[in-house]
């Protein structure tokens, strides 16, 4: 095991937003061990408190599914890849044909822009977000960043576009948008109870993302431990030598992965990176205290 990469909410973090004591201590070992970590989620970087203040990572994130790298240590951001506006408005004609109650947000590195009616009132005042009309903000000709490893100043460039619908389940307005705007944007899904997608550039995922991260510091998806819960890990599942849906997960996410963890509230993740650190130690004596961290080589 040389990289862990783990997704955040449903299999490390709670709706509570806590991180168990018994997953931080095992982040810890295996920290300690010089296995390199990195995180793989939806959120997008201003939200990563909970590994800041539950796990003390200051290493590398990539957020938005994909789209984005962000190195959480030095508060900026190292790569990104956007959807062209042009697409943005493609995408919002079709779904917006077939389902005229849906609403629609985007998120870019400056922020999130929702419009009216895609937050119910309790969470537009929890946020002190001021709905906008997307059209009102995000020109039609606004300039496609370039995915390259540098830092880039934050701006409106669109890194997630969001469509939510109020009746349909999670999985009908996922595979009907699949459909509609699959040959423009990659569709996935990560909201429990929530028919909610999440729209990347198209051809960006978890893991294809993680899979470049990965092989810029020489290491190969045999030697990846990975971890997630719902449909927007199944790439990154699919895509590691050790890809560990957890038990309590998305069937996408199950059926995705070659291994089950445990369910998320018997401490899954911790439950396997200790047995394997068990093993790993076992097998050849301990592992060096104080070796690079690869994950941020």
């Amino acid at each position: 095991m040389r990289l862990i990469a783990s997704d955040l909410d449903g299999t490390i973090v709670g709706h509570d937003g806590k991180i168990s004591p018994r997953t931080v201590a095992a982040f810890d070992a295996a920290r300690a061990a010089g296995v390199g970590i990195v995180f793989v989620t939806g959120r997008p970087p201003r939200w990563l408190s909970p590994l800041v203040d539950q796990l003390g990572h200051d290493g590398l994130v990539i957020c938005s599914n994909g789209a984005v790298i962000y190195d959480l240590g030095e508060r900026r951001v190292l790569s990104r890849t956007t959807i062209a506006a042009a697409d943005v408005y493609a995408v919002r004609e079709r779904i917006e044909q077939a389902f005229p109650d849906a609403r629609f947000a985007f998120e870019s590195i400056a922020g999130f822009v929702v419009e009216p009616g895609f937050l119910d009132i309790e969470s537009i005042e929890l946020t002190e977000l001021e709905p906008q009309w997307i059209r009102d903000v995000l020109p039609e000709r606004a300039r496609v960043a370039a995915d390259v490893e540098e830092e880039l100043p934050d701006d409106e460039s669109v890194v997630k576009f969001l469509a939510k619908h109020p009746t349909l389940t999670p999985d009908d307005f996922l595979a009907q948008v699949r459909e509609l705007a699959g040959d423009l944007v990659s569709v996935t899904h990560s909201s429990p109870g929530v028919a909610l997608v999440e729209m990347a550039p198209l051809g960006i995922d978890k893991g294809v993302t993680l899979a470049r991260f990965a092989e810029r510091r020489d290491i190969a998806a045999a030697d990846v431990y990975a971890f997630g819960d719902m449909p927007n890990d199944r790439q990154m599942l699919r895509w590691a030598g050790h890809g560990y849906a957890m038990a309590s997960g998305h069937p996408e996410a199950r059926e995705a992965a070659a291994h089950l963890a445990p369910p998320f509230a018997e401490d899954g993740v911790a439950q396997v990176i200790e047995r394997v650190l068990a093993a790993d130690d076992h097998s050849d004596g301990g592992a060096a205290a104080g070796a690079p961290d690869p994950a941020r080589a």
